[in-house]
């Protein structure tokens, strides 16, 4: 399976792009990480990748399709800087997996989420706590591609060990292919197979 990204130009200001002519290749094997300097569209770009945003000019297939005409579940899944941001917060957290595709006990154990932590609020939990909660979500049975923006930024380093651990196994066992934004030179170099930079 394959992401193909053409000629993407995308900007919030008239006359001036953020995203100009972009393109990239990932293949489901691939773990490709973003670098770029803050502000120069790495996010706005993973928001178009996965189908948030439409960009002003060029396209985004996965396997031929294009992801912004797909319905229903989507099979190329975002996980977000901010756990607390992406999670409803009137919804108990039973309620947020149930928001994925058929998450196996296996991943939500992988994890180290604690089934009481079921009946809580987003409120009630530790971001940590949320963003597990967050990756088990994109972790569906129909998932392809993950879209990592920063996602262990605001955890502590045990946290972000055990998150990354399990997920950079997850997306090999089951050819997931991912694309990665990190900040950390460290971290982008355990986690990519390769690196591209955002024009």
């Amino acid at each position: 399976m394959a992401l193909e990204i053409r000629d993407l130009a995308f900007g919030y200001e008239k006359d001036k792009l953020l995203l100009d002519g972009f393109n990239l290749d990932v293949d489901s094997d691939e773990r490709v990480g973003i670098c770029a300097p803050s502000g120069q569209g790495k996010t706005t770009l993973c928001k178009i990748v996965a189908g948030y945003m439409k960009p002003q000019r060029g396209t985004v297939h996965l396997d031929g399709r294009d992801v912004h005409s797909m319905k229903g579940y989507s099979p190329i899944q975002m996980i977000w800087q901010h756990p607390e941001k992406s999670v409803n917060m009137r919804l108990k957290m039973g309620n947020v997996i149930a928001e994925g595709d058929d998450i196996e006990d296996r991943i939500i154990d992988g994890l180290g989420i604690e089934r009481d932590w079921y009946n809580r609020y987003p409120t009630e939990l530790s971001g940590g706590e949320i963003q597990r909660f967050c990756i088990a979500r994109a972790l569906g049975k129909r998932t392809r591609f993950i879209i990592a923006d920063e996602i262990s930024t605001m955890l502590d380093v045990i946290t972000q060990s055990q998150i990354w651990e399990f997920l950079l196994d997850e997306v090999q066992r089951r050819h997931i292919g991912m694309i990665a934004i990190t900040h950390s030179d460290p971290l982008m170099n355990l986690v990519a197979t390769r690196t591209v930079d955002l024009p």
